[in-house]
C-alpha cells in the first residue's frame, strides 16, 4: 500500500470514526439518558398559573398528556385520581428543561412563603434572561410584586429580580 493510501485511511479513522468512538466513551460515563430535569408543579389554580408562566415569564406550551385513574393508582402518583399535564419550556427544543404544570382544582393547605426559608422542598426557580426590561414591563402591567429591593445589581453587573408565581414559588430572573 502506498504512503497516500495510508494517510487516507488514517484521516478517515481520525476524522470520521474517532468522534463516534469518543462520544460513545463519554456517553458511557453517565447513568442518565438525558441531561435535563423535568419538574412537575401542582397549581391551585391551573389557568392562573398557566397564564403567569406563558404570558409573564414567557414560557411556551410544547405538549401535554393525560394520566388516567388506573395509571395514577398503579404508579403511586395520585392513588387513583386522573389528571392532565401541560408541558412548558423556555424554548421549544429537546434540550430545554420541562415544567410540567397540573392542577387538581382544589384549595391548597400549603401556605404561601414570605421568604425561601419559610418552607421545605423546592422553593425557587432560576431563569437566566438576556434582558430584564421586557420582564419588568410585563410584571408591572400585571401587578406582580417585586420582592425585596429588586431589581438589584449583582457584583458582576448583572441585574436580579425576585417574584413569586400564583402559588408562592419564588422565581429568580437573572440578566446575563
Amino acid at each position: 500500500m502506498n504512503h497516500y493510501k495510508h494517510l487516507a485511511i488514517i484521516k478517515y479513522l481520525t476524522v470520521i470514526l474517532l468522534p463516534f468512538a469518543f462520544n460513545n466513551i463519554l456517553s458511557g460515563q453517565s447513568e442518565f439518558a438525558n441531561g435535563t430535569i423535568q419538574i412537575g408543579m401542582v397549581a391551585s389554580d391551573f389557568q392562573k398559573s398557566l397564564d403567569f408562566y406563558i404570558n409573564i415569564i414567557g414560557m411556551k406550551k410544547t405538549g401535554g398528556f393525560k394520566i388516567d385513574e388506573n395509571f395514577g393508582k398503579s404508579s403511586g402518583l395520585t392513588g387513583g385520581l386522573p389528571f392532565e399535564v401541560t408541558i412548558l419550556k423556555l424554548e421549544d427544543s429537546p434540550q430545554a428543561t420541562e415544567l410540567k404544570l397540573l392542577s387538581f382544582n382544589k384549595k391548597t393547605k400549603h401556605r404561601k412563603s414570605k421568604n425561601i426559608q419559610d418552607d421545605l422542598g423546592m422553593q425557587y426557580i432560576t431563569i437566566y434572561v438576556k434582558n430584564l426590561d421586557p420582564f419588568l414591563g410585563r410584571l408591572k402591567v400585571n401587578n406582580i410584586k417585586l420582592l425585596g429591593d429588586t431589581p438589584v445589581t449583582l457584583g458582576d453587573g448583572r441585574r436580579f429580580v425576585l417574584v413569586q408565581d400564583p402559588d408562592g414559588t419564588f422565581i429568580e430572573l437573572i440578566e446575563r
